[in-house]
């Protein structure tokens, strides 16, 4: 039942991570909203670790289990969020999001000798396309917009390279899961990769002088759900997908996330969809299935 329903409750509790992102910005600093999410998440998982009395890891896989966390969520969210704060557009952010896929399957057919078939080569490729086709209109509006001029803002060729830099934090510590950490409990495994990505976030909060944070409604039923579902669950949900299967099966997945976004963002903020988005959404759908082929 659980291998039923983990990839339909991922990819809609991932897609929701841009809803959250998007709800949050007149609050909270994106780091500092960061922070308290893997804080929290970090003591839900210590609780549940120690009421279930799960073995903890030991010796040099601490700072293992720390580094894949810091990989797969603090520097792939600190970093993409800054990105968009410079100037960076939402639509080029999630499409540089959608190439981890094609970079997991790439790395992990070299390092773990996985192998696919044309077929799911292909069905990469098409997932691809339907990403860039529901974020075109997003991506015509400008690559970058008007914030990267203003005064105290990294330059173009920074911004970019930084983005293209999450993807390979998130690819990196996605495949650092098939490694020795795969043996791990995933309860206490949780608890410390969580606090690795919180130690990413409270660097980036003192480096960049962040320190925002409205209390609002919106604010703590964004934080309550970044913590158990999309730190807590969806994340959990990742990293538990990828350590029973192929890297790039699990990763294909994420794909469908930007369009289940853009539907998400018609029904909550009231956003058009054109004809050529749910083209694009369809595509990306066939793709992951054929991705995600035996």
């Amino acid at each position: 039942m659980i291998s039923l329903l983990a990839a339909p409750v991922f990819v809609f509790l991932w897609s929701t991570g841009f809803i959250v992102a998007r709800a949050i910005t007149p609050y909270v600093d994106p780091n500092v909203y960061l922070l308290a999410r893997f804080a929290g998440t970090t003591l839900l998982f210590v609780a549940i670790a120690l009421v279930t009395r799960a073995p903890w890891p030991r010796g040099r896989d601490i700072g293992r289990h720390l580094l894949a966390g810091a990989l797969l969520q603090g520097v792939y969210l600190g970093a993409g969020y800054w990105a968009v704060a410079q100037g960076l557009g939402a639509g080029v952010m999630a499409l540089l999001g959608a190439l981890q896929p094609l970079l997991t399957a790439a790395v992990a057919a070299r390092l773990f000798g996985e192998k696919l078939s044309p077929r799911a080569w292909g069905g990469l490729v098409l997932g691809l396309i339907g990403v860039a086709l529901v974020l075109a209109p997003k991506i015509i509006g400008g690559g970058m917009h008007a914030a990267q001029t203003g005064a105290g803002h990294a330059p173009q060729w920074l911004v970019v390279t930084i983005a293209v830099l999450s993807v390979v934090a998130i690819t990196a510590g996605t495949l650092y899961q098939k490694t020795s950490l795969a043996r791990a409990d995933i309860r206490s495994a949780s608890a410390v990769q969580n606090a690795g990505a919180a130690v990413v976030a409270l660097v980036l909060v003192f480096a960049l002088g962040e320190h925002r944070f409205i209390a609002s409604t919106t604010t703590w039923i964004s934080l309550a759900w970044g913590i158990l579902m999309l730190s807590g669950v969806a994340t959990t949900l990742l990293v538990w997908m990828v350590r029973r299967g192929a890297a790039s099966r699990a990763t294909a997945l994420l794909f469908l996330a930007p369009p289940l976004a853009a539907l998400e963002s018609y029904v909550a903020f009231g956003e058009t969809l054109s004809a050529v988005q749910l083209a694009g959404f369809a595509a990306a759908l066939a793709g992951v299935l054929l991705a995600r082929s035996k």
